[in-house]
């Protein structure tokens, strides 16, 4: 079999992509038919920007939801005489059932390179925008008090975040990732049994994870604590959900095993959401301290609110045009943060297909072979910039209002 030229290997991604430019022709047209009844999100159909980011976004959301429809082989699976192979590479012994061509080549493990960049995809777009949640959830339920009642809870908590960012990223991600730091825990108790915690990292999720919680909570009792059967139906939902996740996330105790993540995962994850979560706690606290001096906060004190109700009910929802851009941004610079960890080999296993570790491995022999490295690193740069995109396309559009 002939190896593929240029033409049709660009045929081929094509043609392998094609639920995604499906979904993106069907979530276009409904979006723009909607456009004018669904507020800040139809706006961005009048910012060519916006847009911009917008299809760079959810082309690799769609990949990584259909990447299983997508990839050709398996991203792990190593093949015979695959090794370092050029682009259209035919597969040597292929059956009628496999795919015949390595479209992006193989790296020097000989894995086929397009399964491994559809499959990175998935990875980071599971990370990324889960980790920004959690670390806005931190810095919201942080940032909020701390920007309205000011004093003494402001400065303590002020130092603590002045202080987690005055700390090198990369050598945090270091020392937390070391056998040393990873090996020092500590034994706690859950429910009448004992489970071992045994990684600073597993201890740090267990501060960090319990935010969401507190969160939701205190948002059903500041909304509805004249209403208390309607408030205790949505907090009692809340510790259901909330707990159980907690405790597969936090202390992999789940009994169902379905909220559950690894060791390298969950360091990953601690690690970016104890980062972030400083600087929302700054960008909440500052536009915190500007909304609380605005007439509808007055008008709400006069009524008789309790501060929370107006922290959570009338501060937060005007903050959320700055908050939108910052999160975009934030999943842009998360990105960013685990190819960087995976480059350094700080990131998830090595044999995982992340980009950041996928780059690393195609760079050692980038001088010879350069089709290893250049996919996964214009998959990154692509993602970055449609966030960076949507995030322009957001500001513009929250100035407007």
């Amino acid at each position: 079999m002939d190896p593929l030229t240029s033409l049709q290997i660009f045929g081929n991604i094509l043609y392998q992509l094609l639920p995604v430019w499906t979904g993106m022709a069907a979530i276009f047209a409904l979006s723009f038919a909607t456009r004018r009844k669904t507020a800040l999100y139809g706006k961005l159909f009048d910012s060519p920007i916006g847009m911009a980011g917008f299809a760079l976004v959810l082309f690799w959301v769609l990949t990584a939801i259909f990447a299983d429809a997508i990839m050709t082989f398996d991203p792990l699976s190593q093949v015979s005489g695959m090794k370092n192979k050029v682009p259209g590479t035919p597969l040597r012994g292929a059956t009628e059932q496999d795919y015949q061509w390595y479209l992006l080549g193989g790296d020097n493990l000989a894995r086929d390179v397009f399964s491994r960049v559809v499959a990175g995809a998935r990875i980071v777009l599971t990370i990324s925008p889960l980790a920004t949640v959690f670390a806005f959830m931190v810095g919201i339920t942080l940032g909020l008090p701390a920007g309205y009642f000011r004093g003494r809870m402001d400065t303590v908590l002020s130092f603590i975040a002045n202080l987690v960012l005055a700390f090198p990223v990369i050598l945090l991600f270091y020392l937390l990732v070391t056998p040393e730091i990873r090996a020092a825990g500590a034994e706690i108790q859950i429910w009448g049994g004992k489970t071992w915690i045994t990684s600073i990292p597993n201890l740090m999720a267990a501060a960090l994870f319990i935010f969401p919680i507190i969160f939701f909570c205190t948002l059903w009792q500041s909304k509805y604590y004249t209403r208390p059967q309607m408030r205790n139906v949505l907090v009692g939902i809340t510790l259901l959900l909330g707990l159980w996740a907690y405790s597969g996330l936090a202390f992999n105790a789940d009994p169902l095993g379905v909220f559950q993540m690894d060791a390298n995962k969950l360091n990953i994850f601690v690690s970016v959401v104890f980062v972030n979560s400083p600087t929302v706690f700054r960008v909440v606290r500052g536009l915190t301290m500007d909304i609380k001096t605005r007439d509808y906060v007055a008008a709400a004190q006069t009524r008789g609110e309790g501060p929370w109700y107006i922290m959570l009910w009338e501060i937060l929802p005007n903050a959320r045009g700055p908050l939108i851009v910052d999160f975009c941004l934030r999943i842009g610079y998360t990105t960013i943060l685990l190819g960087t960890l995976g480059f350094f080999g700080l990131g998830l296993s090595p044999e995982s297909p992340d980009w950041g570790s996928t780059i690393n491995e195609g760079r050692k022999l980038l001088t010879i072979y350069a089709h290893p490295a250049l996919p996964p690193a214009i998959a990154l740069m692509s993602m970055v910039l449609g966030l960076n995109l949507l995030a322009d396309g957001l500001r513009e559009q929250t100035l407007r209002d």
